[in-house]
């Protein structure tokens, strides 16, 4: 099982002036990934632009894209995610995600009722047969599709897709359908027991997720963050102690990456919540902790 570490860049490198630099610092000091994650409404742009740009700033640094399908022509997703693996010869790792899931969102998208699993569901059939190389006619939502080929295809046969969550319907949605398991916000313990659960589950479909195949997404700080990052992970998960999700400082980062190796976790995500210009230093700083770990 390899034990991989990614980084998210701060928001403030995803600028035409800084995010070559940003690059070519994690490809150099060693990191796998690079992970941009859509948010519709939010200020950032397009991640799947974002790769495309990263794609020929670097050589062997992957490209991680947290993708929201929802809202998106499932042709033109099948060929853009097809083409951006070639562009950057098999580099990309996909993760796809319903959203936020507030109203405001889900009626952007074109979901404004419960039925973003299910888009989820169907999105992910029609991509996997398109990048095989079939021939699909199917309905989706209003698109329909007739004796439809995708090119060029990926140059990863299979592009894989991950999903994450961590409620009864997504570890179900991953034992059915995924190739692997990114969540976020998990303490080890839940961690741990969604691995179980959806290995148990695959195992009763007649399916086998590959071992190495579990990863988190997790915040982190040197020191104390700034209070609405805190706040927005304690409306998230206040039934839970911080601690367990939210690493301050070198120690407890390591602490907490060794327990959910211990369960079986071993892709990371990792994510400042240091929004500064001092990312040179923290990437350096992170490097130094978890790069040794690294397999």
């Amino acid at each position: 099982m390899k034990i991989r570490f990614a980084v998210t860049p701060p928001a403030l490198v995803l600028h035409e002036d800084l995010f070559p630099d940003y690059l070519h610092a994690c490809e150099a000091l060693g990191f796998d990934t690079v992970w941009l994650s859509d948010v519709p409404l939010g200020p950032l742009g397009d991640p799947l632009f974002s790769l495309a740009f990263a794609a020929g700033q670097t050589r062997h640094l992957k490209l991680g894209a947290n993708v929201v399908p929802l809202g998106r022509n499932p042709l033109w997703l099948a060929k853009q995610l097809a083409q951006l693996d070639r562009l950057s010869r098999g580099r990309l790792l996909v993760s796809f995600v319903p959203g936020l899931g507030a109203p405001q969102e889900r009626s952007a998208l074109g979901h404004p009722t419960g039925d973003r699993g299910k888009a989820v569901d169907e999105m992910m059939g029609l991509l996997r047969r398109w990048w095989a190389g079939d021939t699909v006619s199917a309905r989706y939502g209003e698109y329909l599709f007739d004796e439809i080929a995708v090119q060029p295809l990926p140059q990863q046969q299979p592009l894989e897709i991950w999903l994450g969550g961590i409620g009864p319907a997504a570890l179900e949605r991953v034992a059915r359908l995924a190739d692997g398991w990114l969540t976020a916000s998990a303490t080890p313990a839940e961690a741990g027991k969604g691995r179980l659960t959806i290995e148990a589950r695959a195992a009763e479909l007649g399916r086998a997720i590959d071992p190495g195949h579990f990863g988190i997404s997790i915040p982190y700080a040197q020191a104390q963050p700034q209070a609405a990052a805190i706040a927005a992970l304690e409306a998230r998960r206040a039934d839970r102690d911080l601690s367990q999700i939210l690493p301050l400082g070198r120690d407890a980062l390591k602490s907490l990456i060794h327990s959910h190796l211990d369960v079986g976790i071993s892709k990371f995500v990792l994510r400042s919540l240091t929004d500064s210009l001092g990312w040179r230093e923290d990437l350096a700083w992170l490097a130094e902790i978890v790069l040794p770990l690294q397999t």
